[in-house]
């Protein structure tokens, strides 16, 4: 199981290095992959040794880890590429005699001088006065002074430019490093596309999203299957079996793909394109890898990257909720072993979390003790897992949803360092919970710095940035163990 478990986090954090990573630097990549892997080998090769029962040394972690860290950083570093955000781009920057080679090999001028005053002309100087045109390899950058409010100048202007140069670009509104907001046009990739391309392309996303929902459906019934106690073998005599994989298989499909559609759905509503969503099958663990929707077309603003971002979350933890209750309260009481660990779902200490400890408090009431622990009924394991899933995404890092909410709430340069924040408090946290070390691991590998909004500028309204405070609780709420005091109230 360890060499398996490796492998799959080792193939995940290579794609995700080859997607993020390579771009930004000239180290290779896979140097890079095996600095960051080295903790997870040296964890990996310390239990083929002694076993998971001895845990290896935290001094051992540590001088690891942060070696590995230090070690990632200068090589990083020391092969940066260029950065993308043309704020931080100088024309010295660009200039092929530069040491480091230019972003695009072959510079194209957006637009012609002719054309320049048709841009000038869709900046009125009541909204935004424009004071200098800059020319980049694929993007015209426009600075100048906002007049008015910035919700109400990116669509004025965003209306001006399409209607002087239709669909051929984005328009972007960005904070540059002194605070001022300035806008980049940069070519729509989108707009070459003929609709019949478009239309082909659907439809083998819909074929694909389909089949990978059918092949997830099948891994994880088997995984189910397992779960209940049964073994494959015994379908030979009597496939009828394999119907007592489906309660877990149906539960963690059914908030896998909530969680998706949630994301789905207000995508959908703000007109952003996006493909349906895509299950990751996996013939172990837990029969899947979770799921994702890809979008292919850029967030407008701010106010709809945080709804996006908090749907999934919100729409997988309602219905999460009423599985995991109905899951318990079918699930039977046990001893506590010395040794119950969170993922043990045999023998689950409840304390480990405060919402579960709640949660399994008011299905099974005073069946539940302070010397119990629960053999979770298959679909209580997916309703676990479900909130695993919810508090994975609403870590405040990078690309997750919780990076996309904190991103929204206080700006992406601020998102860079409370994600930054987070992943340094989970690793140190794991130094005391072994079992937040895989989460910690995995964090590492999530790139801090996510996509801007076209308007990345204008902030949210009070009620958004309540429901995001709401949400780091929630997340506070699954991830830290039961005090003491409120496991005495509760009789547990």
């Amino acid at each position: 199981m360890a060499f398996w478990f490796l492998l799959l986090l080792g193939s995940l954090t290579y794609l995700m290095m080859q997607q993020s990573v390579a771009r930004a630097t000239r180290t290779p990549v896979w140097l890079l992959w095996l600095v960051l892997m080295t903790p997870a080998f040296v964890l990996t090769g310390w239990t083929l040794i002694y076993g998971a029962k001895q845990a290896p040394p935290s001094a051992l972690i540590l001088w690891v880890s942060g070696g590995c860290l230090l070690l990632y950083w200068v090589l990083f570093n020391r092969g940066r590429q260029l950065p993308v955000n043309p704020e931080n781009q100088s024309p010295e920057n660009l200039s092929p005699s530069n040491n480091h080679p230019p972003l695009e090999t072959a510079p194209v001028r957006p637009i012609d001088l002719a054309e320049e005053s048709r841009l000038r002309n869709c900046f009125p100087w009541s909204v935004y006065y424009v004071q200098n045109i800059e020319y980049r390899p694929q993007a015209v950058i426009c600075r100048g002074q906002l007049r008015t409010m910035a919700s109400e100048a990116y669509e004025q202007i965003k209306t001006n430019i399409e209607g002087q140069f239709g669909d051929r670009f984005l328009v972007i509104f960005q904070e540059g490093m002194n605070d001022k907001p300035f806008f980049v046009l940069v070519p729509n990739p989108q707009a070459v596309k003929q609709n019949h391309q478009q239309n082909a392309e659907k439809i083998s996303e819909s074929v694909l999203a389909l089949l990978l929902l059918v092949a997830t459906l099948f891994s994880t019934t088997f995984i189910g299957l397992k779960i209940a106690g049964f073994n494959i073998t015994q379908l030979e005599s009597d496939f009828t079996l394999f119907f007592q994989g489906l309660p877990y298989a149906l539960g963690l499909i059914t908030i896998l793909g909530t969680h998706e559609l949630g994301h789905y759905l207000i995508a959908k509503f703000y007109k952003i394109r996006t493909t349906l969503p895509y299950f990751i099958p996996i013939p172990f663990f837990l029969g899947t890898f979770g799921a994702f929707i890809k979008m292919q077309s850029p967030i407008p603003h701010r106010k709809a990257l945080f709804d996006v971002s908090m749907a999934g979350p919100l729409a997988g933890f309602i219905m999460t909720i009423p599985l995991l209750i109905w899951g318990l309260a079918h699930s039977e009481i046990v001893a506590l072993p010395e040794k119950a660990g969170l993922l043990n779902p045999n023998a689950l200490n409840p304390k480990y979390s405060i919402l579960l400890a709640l949660l399994s408090k008011l299905a099974l009431g005073s069946e539940l003790t302070a010397k119990s622990a629960i053999d979770l009924h298959p679909v209580a394991i997916a309703g676990f897992l479900g909130l695993i899933v919810t508090a994975l995404n609403l870590m405040p890092v990078g690309q997750l949803d919780g990076g996309h909410i904190v991103h929204a709430m206080f700006g992406q340069r601020t998102a860079v360092i409370i994600g930054q924040v987070a992943r340094l408090l989970l690793l140190m946290l794991s130094f005391i919970r072994e079992e937040f070390l895989f989460w910690a691991i995995i964090l590492l590998f999530v790139p801090l710095v996510d996509e801007p909004a076209l308007n990345d500028v204008t902030e949210l309204d009070n009620k958004r940035d309540f429901m995001g405070l709401m949400s780091m609780a929630l997340l506070l709420l699954i991830v830290l163990p039961l005090p003491q005091v409120l496991a005495n109230l509760l009789h547990i």
